[in-house]
């Protein structure tokens, strides 16, 4: 059904059209990373080796968005081993990196920027493990379109130049480094002006260097030199030589350097792991683990489950209560337990299982907004054994800074590939001379107390909101998707999922259709700021639905038209096999692209 017969006007053919072919389609962030994917093609390369080429471009294109020392969580599937896994792609808290550390330099939260807030870059690490794992290519041909755009340049548009703008003034006094790059003649690149990073272009080049040297011993190896330049040689030594020996101011606390060793590097790599999944009306969906939000996905689907939402109509007051008033419930849970499971009991199948949910959804009131934040207790439904609930108080949460981009590819064999490229961003950390990338700032997600399932600990990944989604359906292949947006990622993309299995959208009508969220639970980032029941509506909702949610109690904060998320989303038609592609118009530079 299309969004028209839902009851909201729409002419489509002034947006875009769902991407069809039948070979391999991607879509990402940005439309030349999106070009960068179907590169890969003439090279004989698969969806994997596309979204890594994608990924390697977007870095180099949407630096405000997600840099090269940010993060990546990547979930794919398979078709040669019939599988899906989970890569983690998050950073790792710098060994020296203790509560009482920060406490002793006066911190109350962990900053959202400067070197305190780094941990050890993930990014360049996930890109190469997937290459490696599920790729057929080599570094040298997915870099290709990176290294030519970092090095001779790309068209600045608005959001690139917007966010150096904004963040020109700290260039100029602080970051002499990220001065000389960003503001050539002391000012922002203008539109259209071609905006060139040697520093990165060299740094990939550096790794090319090292997989073409070590070709000899094979593919495996080559990668794995690749991997190690960065981790274990020139590249590491940099980038912690930069960060001891520089000083960055801090919000909320003092000047300091950084935490980083070459051993933390050294004895870094990604893990591939099992993702956590649930079943809804008949598809398996699946998403990282609880060190990322993206089990709050499944719960959500879960205690929808048992709603006739179809019967409610897409964009209707009952469904937008239900779906605002499960979401609060959900990320409640995720406030509570969520954390790097290597360090603290998640109980999370008590937190997917259906009885939990059937439990929970107990609590909704079909006519009232829920002024609660109310965690569950899903350890009776969890068969492993030590857990109790917790109960103390939940804390105030943060305010979300925009930061993060999405890159989703499918071919014929039935590889999907999902990420969710964000962190390294330009505007919180100085670039690192001479190789053209900043530290991140996740560390920002952990707690300074030692009692939280999320607190500081020396080697522990923070609980980050990166988390692309994957869909099987029988077994088979079908559906990958995902957006940018912080603590609303699973909130839009919720929608756009039940846009498409509950109310029969198609791709592109399903990433239109108007957006809703929640900002009652607290969400991830500095300085941690909460809006209890609010909830952010576009005003493509007509007004009538809105002022009924205002009468339900909710504190409805009108939005405007097409402001809210950036899906992409990419699938395989299990009638006739075509691969089908999207990107929403929201953000302007999404594209999709196909043969």
């Amino acid at each position: 059904m299309t969004a028209v017969e839902h009851g909201y006007e729409t002419d489509r053919t002034a947006y875009r059209p769902v991407i069809r072919g039948r070979r391999l389609l991607v879509t990402c962030g940005h439309y030349l990373g999106t070009m960068a994917g179907m590169r890969m093609l003439a090279h004989g390369g698969n969806a994997v080796d596309a979204g890594v080429a994608a990924v390697f471009a977007q870095v180099v294109l949407e630096f405000q968005s997600a840099g090269f020392g940010g993060e990546c969580p990547i979930l794919i599937h398979s078709a040669r081993d019939g599988r899906v896994v989970a890569l983690s792609g998050n950073m790792r808290a710098p060994a020296a990196a203790t509560v009482k550390r920060y406490r002793d330099l006066g911190f109350e939260l962990v900053p959202g920027d400067g070197f305190l807030a780094a941990g050890v870059c993930a990014t360049p690490s996930v890109l190469i493990t997937a290459l490696e794992r599920y790729g057929t290519l080599t570094l040298g041909e997915v870099l290709a379109p990176a290294i030519e755009l970092a090095g001779d340049g790309f068209p600045v548009y608005d959001a690139f130049r917007g966010a150096v703008e904004r963040v020109a003034g700290r260039f100029r006094a602080e970051w002499p480094s990220s001065a000389a790059l960003f503001l050539p003649g002391g000012e922002a690149p203008s539109l259209g002006q071609l905006f060139k990073n040697p520093g990165l272009a060299r740094t990939y080049e550096r790794q090319v260097e090292a997989e073409h040297n070590a070709r000899h011993l094979g593919r495996s190896a080559a990668l794995r030199a690749a991997h190690d330049r960065f981790y274990a040689g020139d590249i590491a030594e940099a980038v912690v030589a930069f960060q001891r020996d520089t000083t960055t101011t801090h919000a909320g606390g003092p000047a300091a350097s950084g935490l980083l060793t070459r051993e933390d590097f050294a004895t870094f790599s990604t893990r591939e792991e099992a993702p956590a999944s649930t079943t809804y009306r008949g598809y398996t969906v699946h998403k990282c683990g609880p060190w990322s939000q993206g089990p709050v996905f499944l719960q959500q689907l879960n205690l929808l489950e048992g709603y006739d939402l179809r019967a409610m109509g897409a964009g209707s007051a009952d469904y937008i209560h239900t779906v605002l008033e499960a979401s609060k419930l959900a990320f409640a849970d995720r406030e509570r337990y969520y954390a790097d499971p290597e360090f603290v009991r998640v109980p999370l199948r008590g937190l997917l299982s259906k009885e939990y949910a059937a439990l929970r959804r107990g609590l909704i009131d079909p006519r009232r907004a829920s002024l609660e934040l109310r965690p569950g207790d899903p350890f009776a439904f969890d068969p492993a054994p030590g857990g109790v609930a917790d109960t103390s108080p939940v804390v105030a949460g943060r305010a979300w800074q925009a930061g993060t981009t999405g890159t989703r590819a499918v071919d014929a064999a039935g590889n999907l590939f999902s990420a969710t490229p964000s962190g390294g961003w330009f505007s919180t950390s100085p670039i690192i001379p001479d190789l053209g990338f900043v530290l991140g700032s996740r560390m920002q997600m952990f707690w300074l107390d030692e009692s939280h399932p999320d607190g500081l600990a020396p080697l522990k990944r923070p609980r980050t909101t990166l988390t692309p989604s994957l869909v099987t359906r029988a077994g088979a292949p079908y559906m990958a998707f995902g957006t940018p947006g912080g603590d609303q990622q699973d909130q839009w993309t919720l929608a756009f999922f039940l846009n498409h299995v509950d109310f029969g959208m198609d791709l592109q009508d399903a990433v239109d259709f108007p957006a809703f969220h929640s900002a009652h639970f607290p969400s991830s980032f500095y300085p941690r700021k909460a809006s209890p029941n609010a909830a952010t509506v576009e005003t493509t909702v007509p007004a009538a639905v809105r002022d009924e949610l205002a009468a339900r109690g909710h504190e409805v904060r009108p939005a405007r038209p097409w402001s809210l998320g950036n899906t992409t989303a990419v699938r395989i038609d299990p009638a006739g096999g075509a691969l089908e592609a999207s990107a929403t118009c929201r953000a302007q530079k999404a594209y999709a692209a196909g043969w």
